[in-house]
């Protein structure tokens, strides 16, 4: 039993992670159209995830493999119920992973506006689809006792599932102005702290109507009346969402975006604490709920996959500070002239 509650942890914390990094790679694509007036500042956009955004999608490689590894039934009954949604995200990806690479491979502005426009698609698709995955996960998905998903791609377009992908959005929106802020300067790194300041308030109302929605269209509450020191968890993304602004306001900006990240993380993390013991609830029975208990692997795979990411998580984890620390500088225009550089 304390296998599966580990690998149960560690399955929310891995998403959560993968959102945290990958999130503001999302946001600083979608935001790259609005925020950059010239050919060189979109490519300070571009440039300033470009050295990190492939390594923060190991995560999701990272947090889906687990999926498979440690809970296959879920995974089998996840992916087939939101496989139209999922391989859209899938092809979004790749045509935004593309994107960076093909951008500055024919000098035309149109080939360069096309590869703009690709970018822009590959990050907002996603931002918007893991949001409304995630709410119709909290929510429960139409599945039976065989594991056969009653529904279409429609359904999960529900009104819980709309708040979650805009709630997904304006987190990464947010976080990704914040970030464009750190790696830019002059009047680029001012009209990014500018839009940061404009999206605050609209994700400030889409969390509290997210967490008020959740109590009438979710089970998520149950673990907080039955053990109200979860209530840590919400509190913490309050806290940590109003710290960004504060720090924001004080120019400290490194700050904001640490708050950035915690308030992600703890987003997830209300999902996930609510969801225990439930990996995949069901809609039409809770007879049908997929947990950490009846979904799991056998015990001797837990075991090996433990050791497994107990050595190999810790390196990924160190070589990803040191990327972020050996670009931790602000782009400027002479770094655009590297033959390295997007």
């Amino acid at each position: 039993m304390e296998l599966q509650i580990s690998w149960f942890f560690l399955w929310g914390l891995l998403w959560a992670i993968y959102f945290m990094t990958d999130g503001f790679d999302f946001g600083a694509g979608v935001l790259s159209p609005f925020l950059a007036q010239s050919d060189d500042e979109k490519r300070i956009i571009l440039n300033s995830i470009g050295p990190v955004w492939d390594g923060n999608e190991v995560w999701l490689i990272t947090a889906g493999g687990v999926t498979f590894a440690a809970f296959p039934q879920v995974y089998a009954v996840l992916f087939s119920s939101l496989y139209s949604a999922l391989m859209i995200i899938l092809f979004a990806l790749i045509i935004r992973g593309v994107s960076f690479e093909m951008r500055n491979k024919v000098d035309s502005p149109s080939w360069r506006k096309l590869w703009d426009v690709t970018l822009f698609i590959g990050s907002f698709i996603p931002a918007l689809l893991f949001g409304v995955a995630f709410a119709n996960i909290f929510q429960g998905i139409p599945f039976d006792g065989q594991g056969s998903y009653h529904g279409s791609l429609v359904t999960l377009l529900n009104f819980y599932g709309f708040i979650g992908g805009i709630l997904f959005l304006l987190l990464f929106l947010f976080h990704g102005a914040l970030w464009i802020s750190l790696k830019s300067e002059q009047k680029l790194q001012e009209r990014a702290i500018k839009a940061a300041k404009k999206l605050w308030p609209f994700l400030i109302i889409f969390v509290v109507l997210f967490l008020l929605v959740s109590w009438f269209k979710t089970r998520l509450y149950d673990n907080y009346v039955q053990n109200p020191l979860l209530f840590i968890i919400p509190l913490l993304t309050g806290v940590s969402l109003i710290g960004s602004r504060v720090f924001l306001g004080q120019g400290k900006l490194w700050s904001s975006w640490f708050s950035s990240c915690l308030t992600i993380v703890s987003t997830i993390f209300f999902g996930i604490a609510g969801l225990y013991p439930n990996l995949l609830p069901s809609s039409l029975s809770a007879a049908y709920d997929l947990t950490a208990f009846n979904a799991s692997a056998s015990p001797l795979t837990l075991k090996i996959m433990l050791v497994v990411v107990l050595i190999f998580i810790p390196l990924v984890i160190g070589y990803q500070i040191w990327a972020y620390a050996l670009f931790r500088d602000p782009i400027t225009r002479e770094h655009l002239s590297s033959e390295e550089a997007y």
